[in-house]
This record gives structure tokens, sequence and C-alpha cells, in this order.
């Protein structure tokens, strides 16, 4: 499966967090903090109208996160 960031995954797709981009560096902290690990599934459950904020499912809890957020993480589409 070919790896994407966050933002690009379509409505309702799941995938497995395989790292953080270099562009994640302002929010490194506050992503890891969160819970945002390599190795961690998540599925997304809605996006906004305009593409921000994108809500996703992952360890048991719902986290709405900003489009630039989500395109600092790189994810592999696949099937849990």
């Amino acid at each position: 499966m070919p790896v994407i960031t966050l933002d690009q995954l379509p409505f309702g797709q799941q995938a497995l967090i395989t790292r953080l981009t270099e562009n994640a560096a302002p929010f490194r902290r506050k992503l890891l903090a969160m819970g945002i690990t390599p190795g961690c599934y998540l599925r997304v459950i809605r996006v906004a109208p305009l593409g921000d904020p994108i809500e996703i499912e992952m360890r048991g809890f719902h986290l709405c996160l900003r489009k630039t957020e989500a395109s600092a993480i790189a994810v592999e589409a696949c099937r849990i």
C-alpha cells in the first residue's frame, strides 16, 4: 500500500500511522502527547465541508485535527 498523509485519506478509511513527517516539528510533542504514534491504527470519522478539521477515531477515542497537523502524519491505508 502507498504511504500518504492523513489529510489525503478518504472519509471512512482505516490506516496505520507509519511516521511523523518533517512538517510535524512545530507540534510534534503535542501529537505524541495525544497518542499519535507510529504503529497506531486510526479511522477517519468525518471531514468538515471545507476539509478542516478532520475527526479521527483511534485508541478508543475521537480526536479532531487541523488539516496542517493531519498533513504531518504519514499513514498507510489498510483494512483492520
